[in-house]
């Protein structure tokens, strides 16, 4: 049997109810290291995603924290590399897209699907 999809490990880290395929699956996942860590570290994903308060979420720094970061960054800019620009947009990306991902887990677990 080829690797258990993402999306299928996803449903069962869940707890939904999943088609008929569930029970190859979890066949497949007994046997399979690869698979079977990988619904593990979706897992742990999920039961930290259900443990979050609103609390816990960021919130967005006052206007002033923004005006800062923009002259700073108007005043760099001539000294800024394309490479260096190109990085520090990718992990601004990667952070955004993370924290994207946990609200939106938090608000599904709270919501149901």
């Amino acid at each position: 049997m080829p690797h258990v999809e993402p999306a299928h490990l996803m449903e069962l880290a869940l707890g939904n109810d999943v088609s008929s395929d569930a029970r190859g699956a979890l066949q497949h996942i007994a046997a399979c290291n690869r698979c079977r860590e990988e619904l593990s570290q979706i897992r742990r994903v999920v039961v930290s995603a259900r443990d979050v308060e609103e609390s816990d979420l960021p919130t967005a720094p006052p206007e002033r924290v923004w005006q800062r970061i923009t002259q700073q960054l108007s005043a760099a800019e001539p000294h800024r590399t394309r490479r260096s620009t190109n990085r520090h947009g990718r992990t601004i990306r990667y952070a955004l897209g993370l924290l994207v991902g946990i609200a939106f887990i938090w608000w599904w677990s709270r919501t149901g699907p």
